[in-house]
């Protein structure tokens, strides 16, 4: 199917936090006071000029990433979710997530925010073990955030939980017990990554000084093939890199961007791609604000994509996936030739990486865990001009 065909998803970013997470390099900022009316105002604007651009499409799914979403009053996030259903045609299943920190006091606005439309949350738990959230410098404890975790499977029919590992000294069969008790709570999908040192974060300062050392990559690996094999066997087996979930409890939402499809981006730095175009918002708080009371939007770049980026970012972005590429899909996308090194996927083929079967091309069991390797291998790069 081709993007125009397929349903719009929809990105709204909030980008308030309680505290700046010491790992996370997101575009979150921590404020003392927030106008919500100017807020709600300017996030409506900043999404009726997308209506303009994307006219007469079915809306697939809508997400409220962040930032902290679970810190939006509820009102906001039902103006919001009516004003996309009123715009565009949403679909008879529409998935509309919300990332939510598990604390107390955000798990209490849980049933508002389920009246509100959204009928999927993603719980940051990041850990079930105290010294870890506390490594983390995250807000709750394990009891909070197992609480805020009954307290979303009561109020919302899908959940979902994030989890961090390969954290320092972390060892094998400790993470395969937390790991089995997260797949005990029955959830229908679970986002696992290994911890990486990201630029300009605090804990890329601790890594500089030598005060913080994640696991080699001999554990990390390890880690990662368990990881595989438990959700696996558990029924949620990974469907990308680090998502994992029961047989259609995917991420309708994120698939779309795996798959490469269009979407929507409002808020404060979020990106969009619709017909061939790549927008992003202003970063700052303050900046887009300013810039959705002068223009109506809060658009930084909108400019096209030639041909090649298209292609390439598909299929980038595609071979995270199990399921891999549709070829032809990428050769349409680059205008007749996909930008693939065909030798580079013989010799990975040949190595047991890759699997090339009729019009798909994807990355194996095995790949999985070289994908970083491999993908710079398989682009081929641009046409001289």
């Amino acid at each position: 199917m081709t993007p125009d065909k397929t349903p719009l998803a929809l990105y709204v970013h909030w980008p308030f936090c309680v505290s700046k997470c010491p790992y996370c390099d997101f575009n979150s900022h921590v404020r003392d006071d927030v106008d919500q009316q100017a807020w709600r105002d300017s996030l409506l604007a900043d999404l009726a000029y997308e209506a303009q651009a994307l006219p007469g499409r079915t809306l697939g799914s809508i997400f409220f990433g962040g930032g902290t979403p679970s810190l939006m009053p509820p009102a906001t996030v039902a103006a919001i979710i009516d004003a996309a259903r009123a715009i565009w045609t949403p679909a008879a299943d529409i998935e509309i997530t919300l990332e939510a920190n598990p604390s107390s006091v955000e798990a209490a606005r849980f049933a508002d925010l389920a009246a509100a439309g959204v009928n999927r949350v993603s719980l940051g738990l990041q850990s079930l073990d105290n010294a870890a959230l506390k490594f983390l410098d995250r807000a709750h404890d394990v009891t909070e955030g197992l609480g805020a975790l009954d307290t979303a499977q009561r109020h919302f029919g899908r959940v979902s939980f994030d989890l961090i590992y390969a954290l320092p000294g972390q060892t094998l069969p400790a993470w395969e017990a937390e790991l089995a008790r997260a797949l005990s709570f029955g959830t229908e999908h679970l986002s696992l990554y290994q911890l990486t040192i990201e630029p300009g974060t605090r804990f890329a300062t601790d890594a500089a000084k030598g005060r913080l050392t994640i696991p080699n990559g001999d554990t990390a690996a390890d880690l990662f093939e368990a990881t595989r094999a438990m959700t696996a066997a558990a029924g949620l087996p990974a469907y990308e890199t680090s998502n994992h979930a029961r047989i259609g409890a995917e991420s309708r939402h994120n698939l779309t961007y795996w798959r490469y499809g269009d979407y929507a981006g409002v808020g404060p730095g979020a990106h969009g791609r619709r017909d061939g175009l790549a927008t992003q918002r202003r970063r700052k708080p303050e900046n887009w604000l300013a810039a959705v009371a002068r223009n109506g939007h809060g658009i930084e770049v909108e400019e096209p994509l030639s041909p090649y980026e298209r292609a390439s970012e598909a299929l980038v972005m595609g071979l995270r996936l199990r399921e891999g590429i549709h070829l032809p899909r990428i050769a349409a996308l680059a205008g007749g030739t996909a930008p693939i090194d065909w030798p580079a996927v013989a010799r990975l083929e040949a190595q047991g990486l890759i699997a090339h079967e009729a019009d798909r091309l994807r990355v194996t069991e095995k790949g999985a865990l070289l994908l970083d390797a491999i993908l710079p291998l398989i682009v081929r790069d641009a046409p001289s001009a």
